[in-house]
């Protein structure tokens, strides 16, 4: 048992992502029987709660909390039916922060680091023009980097996995176009692009023209944010992040995405767009 919590303490010490299954309910014999699953590649499965049916069940499940980053009870059989409910697992998951990394040194990232960074992202800050692109500008932020989005992408993108999230704030197609096309190539779970809707028939045109299909499209959220009438940058961070939530989570949320009309209804006269 101390190799299994050893390995575990390995793990987060290294921040890498692991999860603890233990039997909470059941036969006295298996009550604390522990799982630790590490997703490598390749993964590892170690300890026993004592069947290795069970063992192989939980340790799928386990693997796809994780991949979540869920933590939660589950029911099996003494051999890891799934119907039963003669054993209760508490599954555990041990996961890094989630990331978020925003392209575009603008007014709108600093706001967006904040929020972010309350929700508990490791948040990175990337733009090509390093005048703008300052640890000053954006204290927040966990990293600045100066680099144009696609070639930063192409280094960390495998590392973005469905509980990630990239926020384009450029409104430049210079930069907004790669970035979005070098996201898609990701398995990043949300994809945001800032822009009114004028600016985004114009970018999804371009797009188009790099190859990306309607599946890809779909993907990006954009104007983006939730329908909730924001007007400051903080007001915006907030419905960026609440988009993010509703996303993650599946619940039915008035995005700007999918409503009609000007984005800021009240201010298009004094200017104003996103």
């Amino acid at each position: 048992m101390s190799t299994v919590f050893e390995t575990l303490a390995a793990a987060l010490r290294a921040e890498q992502p692991a999860a603890l299954a233990e039997i909470i309910e059941g036969p006295a014999t298996m009550l604390g029987a522990k799982l630790v699953l590490l997703p490598g590649p390749p993964q590892q499965v170690l300890g026993s709660l004592g069947d290795p049916d069970l063992d192989r069940v939980v340790a799928r499940d386990g693997f796809g909390e994780l991949a979540a980053g869920l933590t939660g009870t589950r029911h099996y059989g003494l051999h890891g039916e799934a119907r039963a409910r003669d054993l209760s697992v508490f599954i555990e998951s041990f996961a890094p922060p989630r990331k978020m990394v925003i392209f575009g040194a603008v007014d709108f990232t600093a706001a967006l680091s904040k929020v972010a960074k309350v929700l508990g992202y490791r948040v990175t800050v990337c733009d090509a023009r390093p005048v703008f692109a300052t640890r000053a500008r954006f204290p927040a932020a966990d990293e600045v980097v100066v680099a144009w989005p696609d070639r930063y992408l192409a280094e960390v993108g495998e590392n973005l996995g469905g509980r990630d999230a990239v926020c384009v704030l450029t409104h430049d197609p210079k930069f907004d176009v790669p970035a979005i096309v070098a996201a898609l190539r990701t398995g990043v779970g949300y994809l945001g692009a800032m822009g009114s809707r004028r600016t985004h028939a114009d970018r999804v045109a371009r797009l188009r023209e790099a190859g990306i299909d309607d599946a890809g499209l779909a993907r990006v959220m954009a104007p983006i944010g939730l329908d909730i009438g924001a007007r400051t940058p903080e007001e915006t961070a907030v419905s960026i992040c609440a988009e993010i939530i509703a996303q993650r989570t599946g619940r039915q949320a008035p995005s700007l995405r999918d409503s009609e009309g000007a984005i800021h209804r009240a201010f298009l006269a004094a200017g104003e767009h996103r």
